[in-house]
């Protein structure tokens, strides 16, 4: 009802939540730790647990709304990394629905399961997730790749 008053970024945190919520749903449920995690990005998006919890739960009326910024693609990569790591079985599924969803973020083919997989790394050893995306720069720039349509890296 109240979708066509909703602002720009309210919908790329809604969508975001979604693609999050997908990769849950991947492995069959949605377990209590995920839902934690959904609702700690939603609220750091502005949205609030119930709102985290109604995009959840209408998740097949969503549209995706893809980031405007490479800066922005990356942490949507970094959360639905972070998120398949949330329940610390990492399913194959899980892992080409991150892959999958690198690609139609606008990162090249070529790379995105590196790219994934150096993510899965950084948060599994710990670093700081400015760290990660810096190395992460770093090695999309020295494969000459960036990430997006411009090629200017993260």
């Amino acid at each position: 009802m109240f979708g066509f008053f909703e602002s720009e970024q309210c919908k790329k945190a809604r969508s975001h939540i979604h693609n999050l919520a997908s990769l849950a749903r991947v492995d069959g449920h949605i377990d209590e730790r995920e839902m934690n995690f959904l609702v700690s990005v939603g609220k750091k998006n502005g949205l609030s647990a119930s709102d985290v919890r109604n995009v959840v739960a209408q998740a097949q009326q969503h549209t995706l709304a893809l980031p405007d910024n490479d800066s922005e693609r990356f942490d949507q990569i970094f959360d639905l990394v972070d998120m398949m790591l949330a329940d610390g079985v990492v399913d194959d599924n899980e892992m080409d629905f991150c892959i999958d969803m690198a690609e139609k973020l606008g990162f090249r083919k070529a790379i995105v399961g590196v790219l994934v997989r150096k993510i899965s790394m950084g948060v599994r050893d710990g670093l700081p997730r400015e760290q990660i995306k810096n190395e992460s720069e770093a090695f999309l720039n020295f494969k000459g790749e960036g990430t997006a349509t411009h090629g200017r890296g993260l």
